[in-house]
């Protein structure tokens, strides 16, 4: 009888963690960031990284046919992750400040992700400037290396300079077990132009910032009541 119970209080607790949370996204982070840390290479900062995934059933729109726009930007929070930890970009950041935040992000849909269809996700840093970084992700088939979607995310570094996080990194390298990984090449401590659509693309965000600014405050609505 009490085993019973302890089995109906278990389930009790599976369910309400279900309800109130969605387990199997922080199951996900925590392996992502696991196998980052302890079992994946570590690379160069300016070095390419790639996690892949699966377009599952819960990842698909209503019409049942490809993934959810908005599922494309929740897999670039396990793609940062991986980043982060092999390139120790965050660690860096900790110790240089407070913490990073997504600032900004945009995405441009080429082809869509079919259910079940397994995808890979790269990630490189592009740009960046004395407050911020800038990533590429590229959502990619493996099976015909087309480029189903391509996003541009906008890192802002709390309390520490993006300059002084990359130019010690760089000039760092990969270490593996203490020492320098043997082939790699040191890479000098050049920040690279800004590409054309990052460009563009903060040209259009000051604009929309400015918009912002000048948008006077909407008035107070009194609604009356008749007795």
């Amino acid at each position: 009888m009490i085993t019973c119970w302890v089995l109906v209080g278990v389930l009790g607790v599976l369910v309400l963690l279900h309800a109130l949370f969605e387990v199997h996204y922080f199951l996900r982070m925590f392996m992502t960031v696991f196998l980052a840390r302890f079992c994946r290479k570590r690379v160069h900062i300016l070095d390419e990284t790639s996690v892949y995934g699966l377009c599952a059933t819960t990842d698909i729109d209503w019409l049942l046919y490809h993934m959810n726009n908005a599922r494309y930007l929740r897999e670039l929070d396990f793609a940062r992750a991986d980043f982060y930890e092999r390139t120790n970009l965050y660690r860096e950041i900790c110790l240089q400040g407070t913490g990073v935040v997504q600032s900004a992000s945009t995405i441009r849909y080429r082809r869509f992700l079919k259910p079940l269809t397994i995808f890979k996700i790269t990630s490189k840093i592009i740009y960046w400037d004395e407050k911020t970084i800038f990533m590429e992700h590229r959502f990619v088939t493996p099976s015909d290396g087309f480029v189903r979607a391509i996003a541009i995310c906008r890192q802002r570094l709390l309390d520490c300079s993006a300059e002084s996080v990359m130019g010690g990194l760089i000039d760092r390298g990969v270490k593996q077990n203490g020492s320098l990984e043997t082939g790699v090449t040191q890479i000098p401590q050049v920040r690279p132009e800004m590409p054309v659509e990052v460009a563009r693309w903060l040209e259009s965000n000051d604009v929309s910032s400015a918009k912002l600014r000048e948008q006077p405050l909407a008035p107070l609505q009194v609604v009356a009541t008749h007795c």
